[in-house]
């Protein structure tokens, strides 16, 4: 009985863990470039169920083996396995605000930060005080030669993620994108960041057929489905019923063999 407690509560963590996940997603659906968390779970190891009365060997050219039939297997509960990030592209949506720049494709912004580079598909850009193209957070995004300096939003973007002023067509900078070689294990920082780390590897500036083309005046909205989202979440929800309605009857039958217990004691 005490294992069915421990089966139940093993399944309901499971199910609070996806949750979370679940309500994360939905609290970002209208975050700019944010990517969706998936949960992964897996069983414990299962433990093979034999017949009691019909226990015993017997003797076989190789050794000896169990008499007693094979009926079944028992679960022994679910953990959560890994979280990580689903990187599909999000839509579009126009702005036509010169500041905002989205990429189809694969790949990452880069922001200078306190904390050193740091990575975001969020492309809803401003104008700081010192003429610097920041993120919203005020971390300046980072070009091929170091900090963008547009000084204002008179400028263009083409397909390859080259910055041109303007009013003369002058060269500014080129947008740094950057790749991995496990985006998907890239950790999340909060604030629609990511760092890198030992699994996801080091970041490589993208070229070639790895860089994305460049949208100036677009937005990459999230890729969360509200309406997938919202199934999963009754999903969880009777999941987790089930397994408390477990621990609830494995705790019922537990007080009755105790106070049947106490009685013929």
């Amino acid at each position: 009985m005490i294992r069915g407690w421990y089966t139940g509560a093993s399944g309901m963590n499971a199910q609070q863990n996806r949750l979370d996940a679940i309500s994360n997603n939905l609290a970002n659906v209208d975050t700019a470039g944010y990517k969706r968390d998936i949960t992964v779970s897996k069983s414990f190891p299962e433990l093979v169920l034999r017949r009691t009365n019909l226990d015993g060997v017997y003797k076989t050219p190789f050794g000896s083996a169990d008499a007693a039939p094979i009926i079944g297997k028992l679960g022994l509960g679910v953990e959560t396995n890994e979280n990580y990030t689903d990187f599909t592209q999000g839509s579009f949506r126009q702005t036509s605000a010169n500041t905002d720049i989205a990429f189809a494709g694969e790949g990452f912004f880069v922001l200078e930060t306190p904390y050193g580079e740091r990575y975001t598909r969020d492309g809803n850009f401003i104008v700081g005080k010192e003429g610097i193209l920041e993120s919203k957070d005020g971390y300046p995004v980072l070009g091929e030669s170091g900090r963008i300096l547009v000084n204002d939003d008179s400028f263009t973007v083409n397909e390859d993620g080259i910055i041109y002023s303007k009013e003369d067509n002058e060269l500014i900078d080129r947008f740094k994108v950057v790749r991995f070689d496990n985006e998907r294990y890239l950790k999340k920082m909060g604030g629609n960041l990511y760092s890198a780390n030992d699994i996801s590897g080091d970041a490589h500036i993208a070229e070639g057929t790895e860089r994305p083309r460049f949208l100036q005046g677009y937005m990459e909205t999230s890729n969360v489905n509200v309406v997938n989202e919202m199934v999963q979440m009754i999903e969880v929800n009777r999941a987790y019923e089930a397994n408390q309605k477990t621990v609830t009857s494995e705790d019922s039958m537990m007080g009755t063999l105790w106070s049947r217990t106490a009685i013929y004691k």
